[in-house]
């Protein structure tokens, strides 16, 4: 059975996309509280290896969706829908949680650089991984020792703890390639502000979610908001769903 087939007829499927340093299972929480409301959900595993290639591979993951699409991206996540909703014609919506909202031509390394409440910055360490074509390729982790203030200060430090050595690292090309076409700027947006966020920083996301017309939500939480609050997450996409209707 083809992964992205929960949806049926014209019921919207909420599609959620991790960001850079987490994987799907991130999502847990959320996926518990809109399947119990029967919202058909997916949350694909995002490459994290280049935005071109990351949002090519979540607009195919939509495409064979049947029925329109609620895409939802968290960081990182977040300029991997902006990219993959022109690419996807059942996307009806984007739903930005602690997220990046990329503009044409701008980089999560350009918009990391003018944020002034990050953490990220000083915390990220490369490393290097075969890429299969003789040349040695790099990708960015986050400290494990910083981890926890930098990504996920409202979770218990013993789960920050696993989180740090289990994190999925970005490839550095996504860091720095440009984004292209952006899907907000022909989609209804909404965008979760975690105002606790020490990897984005909160003044870049309001900033981010002001230009691209949001409706925006504040919640006292830091960077993994969708883990910490999960009923927030819940209830913003459930508002963004019941708008669209």
């Amino acid at each position: 059975m083809n992964q992205a087939t929960p949806a049926t007829g014209s019921t919207p499927t909420v599609v959620l996309v991790h960001g850079a340093f987490a994987d799907a299972s991130g999502w847990a929480g959320v996926i518990e509280i809109l399947q119990a409301e029967g919202i058909p959900t997916l949350a694909p595993a995002n490459p994290l290896r280049s935005v071109s290639g990351d949002a090519a591979y979540i607009a195919s993951v939509v495409s064979q969706i049947s029925g329109p699409v609620l895409l939802v991206g968290h960081s990182y996540g977040g300029v991997v829908i902006t990219n993959a909703a022109p690419q996807a014609s059942n996307v009806i919506g984007l739903v930005y949680i602690a997220a990046f909202l990329p503009d044409e031509g701008e980089s999560v390394q350009s918009l990391a650089g003018q944020a002034s409440d990050s953490l990220l910055g000083t915390a990220l360490r490369p490393a290097g991984f075969p890429t299969g074509t003789g040349e040695v390729g790099h990708e960015l982790y986050i400290d494990q020792a910083a981890f926890h203030d930098v990504f996920a200060a409202d979770l218990p430090p013993e789960q920050a703890a696993i989180m740090a050595v289990s994190q999925r690292p970005g490839a550095e090309a996504g860091f720095g390639e440009p984004s292209g076409p952006a899907g907000w700027k022909t989609l209804p947006s909404w965008a979760l502000i975690a105002t606790a966020d020490k990897t984005i920083g909160v003044t870049g996301e309001r900033l981010m979610a002001e230009r691209a017309g949001a409706i925006t939500v504040e919640v006292d939480a830091s960077h993994v908001v969708m883990m910490s609050q999960p009923q927030a997450v819940a209830d913003i996409v459930r508002s963004a769903l019941g708008s669209l209707a």
